[in-house]
């Protein structure tokens, strides 16, 4: 019986992003749990879509013992607060070094965290966990999708195993596979050799979704090349997280194999099919008004999707901008709703007056974006909420979602009458239709629907959609990452497929 240590420490940084992860955001519960240490992590993961919940489930009735150590994240933000960053870590840390007769290490990390201190989050907390295991024990670590894969990273992880879908409907799945990756490594007594080839192109965020198109034919090719050659322990292809400005930021295959040359062969194979497909990827945007008028023209009894990508909570923005909302109004848009906006005074204002109220609020507009007011119509409190549900969808099933207060706002006058706006007091990407349902409102019975995400709504939004459309309405989370100052990046990487190499701007001296 080998005994395990579990454990998880999630944060997705996009540094140009306009708040940062403090300690408080982490204990806080929102789409996934708060933190949680000891005992109470499996409790607290149970039947939720989330890597270690699958990696604990893959090893049940097989006799091995689980050590837990702690599991938390924090919504994508800007960077991981020194504070934050060096508590978290001490915890994982210290609670390694009481553990006596430890055979192996799985870890539930994102794979883009950034702090205040560090670059590369992920690689700096290996660092420090291999400080207290030492050189040769077994850690296995699952990743997201949208990692940036560092070298420190894969010298320090016996194995990387990322996700291979977007919509992320494979989360405990993955977790699943690193459980089997880790009683493979116990049993033959030696991890895997490692190869990593690092992609010199951005894929845009909205380019990522696996559900069709060069990303679905990447992993597609992935699965038959790992089914293919019995010496293959792994293969991963992560996609990378565009606003970061990192050295290391950007795509990369993760090789495992039982000897050097099955590492590398796997390595370079899903390499070549990865650069063949550079210029199938597409930025496909539309501005805020065209998107509305075409969103109106629908004759379909269906809704017609709108995804607020650049100011999506799930890649950093505060999901407080107003420009699609104050679009709907003026366009007098039928059965239109918003979801969800961040801003914890207007909820907090909205349950203050109660259902059937009529307020005036000064509405999102929180992060100080330049050009962005408050939205400050009248609004009818239609219907009040504590925020607390499970998800229902692919990816969000089983979770059990804290918001916090949330109300449902009707504009009061002409035109946008029949415009509603869901309100939260924390932040999450509106990737599930219970967000909705929560406040009374049946998706499917809408017109227009426009949601904070860029992808993840996809999961359990497009069954029910007419078209899908997204729009690049004003935010902190660019649609296109060649519109950000990076200045840390290593040069060469193309920003876009097919686009100019990145060159350093000159210092300033």
């Amino acid at each position: 019986m080998a005994t395990i240590a579990v454990g998880g420490f999630q944060h997705e940084t996009n540094t140009f992003a306009p708040t940062k992860a403090g300690y408080s955001v982490f204990e806080e519960a929102d789409g996934w749990p708060a933190l949680t240490r000891g005992a109470a992590l499996f409790d607290a993961v149970a039947g939720i879509n989330l890597p270690v919940a699958g990696f604990i489930d893959a090893l049940a009735g097989t006799g091995h013992r689980l050590a837990p150590l702690l599991w938390c994240s924090a919504p994508p933000a800007a960077h991981v607060t020194s504070d934050a960053f060096e508590r978290i870590a001490a915890m994982i840390r210290d609670d390694l070094a009481r553990l006596r007769g430890l055979d192996a290490v799985y870890l539930d990390l994102h794979g883009a965290m950034v702090t205040e201190t560090h670059e590369d989050g992920e690689g700096e907390l290996l660092r420090r966990v291999r400080a207290v295991v030492g050189d040769e024990l077994p850690i296995v670590v699952s990743l997201d999708l949208h990692a940036n894969v560092t070298a420190e990273m894969v010298a320090r992880a016996s194995a990387l195993v990322a996700f291979r879908s977007y919509p992320h409907v494979d989360m405990a799945d993955t977790g699943a596979r690193a459980a089997r990756l880790v009683l493979e490594i116990l049993k033959r007594g030696r991890a895997p050799a490692k190869a990593m080839r690092k992609i010199d192109f951005f894929v845009p965020i909205t380019g990522q979704c696996t559900l069709s198109g060069p990303a679905r034919e990447i992993y597609d090719a992935l699965a038959e090349l790992e089914g293919a050659d019995d010496a293959i322990a792994s293969l991963s292809y992560a996609q990378g997280f565009p606003p970061a400005d990192i050295r290391d930021n950007g795509p990369a295959v993760i090789a495992y194999g039982w000897d050097e040359a099955a590492a590398a062969r796997a390595a370079a194979a899903l390499h070549e099919v990865v650069i063949a497909r550079e210029g199938a990827f597409k930025l496909d945007v539309l501005d805020t008004e065209t998107a509305v008028a075409r969103a109106l023209a629908s004759r379909s009894d269906k809704p017609v999707i709108l995804a607020d990508t650049q100011d999506n909570p799930g890649a950093g923005a505060n999901g407080d901008t107003t420009w699609i909302l104050e679009e709907l109004v003026a366009r007098d848009a039928p059965r239109a709703v918003v979801a969800t906006i961040w801003d914890p005074e207007t909820a907090a204002q909205a349950h203050a007056a109660g259902e059937g109220a009529v307020i005036e609020p000064r509405l999102g507009a929180r992060s100080g974006l330049t050009g962005h007011r408050p939205f400050t119509r009248r609004v009818v409190v239609e219907r009040l909420g504590d925020g607390r549900f499970t998800g229902t969808g692919p990816m969000w099933k089983g979770a059990r979602m804290d918001l916090g207060p949330m109300a449902r706002l009707r504009i009061a006058e002409s035109p946008g009458r029949d415009v509603r706006v869901l309100v939260a007091s924390r932040k999450l990407q509106s990737g599930d239709r219970s967000i909705l349902r929560h406040l009374g409102i049946e998706p499917s019975e809408q017109r227009i629907i426009a949601l904070k995400s860029s992808v993840h709504f996809r999961a359990d939004f497009e069954a029910i959609a007419a078209e899908v459309l997204m729009v690049a309405a004003p935010g902190p989370n660019p649609a296109d990452p060649s519109v950000l100052p990076y200045t840390r990046l290593r040069e060469g990487v193309r920003l876009l497929p097919l686009g100019e190499p990145f060159r350093r701007p000159p210092s300033r001296g």
